[in-house]
């Protein structure tokens, strides 16, 4: 463990738990971007024909789950952060975005 000035630098846990929020984030944005999807509000485009439409929808979900990721790393990278709270929201996201998913979901929209 580093040191300074003799006394043990504070471990800090910011870094970490900004790419486990984030991967909530980019898991609820699948999710969200279904159902508008579904819902008739958005439609990404097909950026792999042989693929369809989910190619045009996960690359925006992974491009919400990078900004995510780089703003939480930047604020949160020097930081230590209270973890239970973290774990929790990033739990909410990623069940969130797996039911977000599934068709029986859709058909309530």
């Amino acid at each position: 463990m580093a040191t300074i000035e003799g006394k043990p630098a504070a471990a800090t846990n910011g870094a970490a738990l900004a790419s486990f929020l984030a991967a909530g984030i980019g898991a609820f944005a699948v999710g969200f971007v279904v159902i508008l999807n579904e819902a008739g509000l958005f439609s990404a485009p097909a950026l792999y024909a042989p693929a369809g439409g989910v190619s045009g929808r996960t690359t925006l979900a992974a491009v919400i789950w990078l900004l995510g990721w780089a703003v939480l790393h930047n604020r949160w990278k020097n930081r230590e952060i209270e973890s239970r709270r973290v774990y929790i929201i990033s739990l909410i996201l990623i069940g969130s975005g797996i039911l977000l998913t599934f068709p029986p979901v859709w058909s309530l929209v």
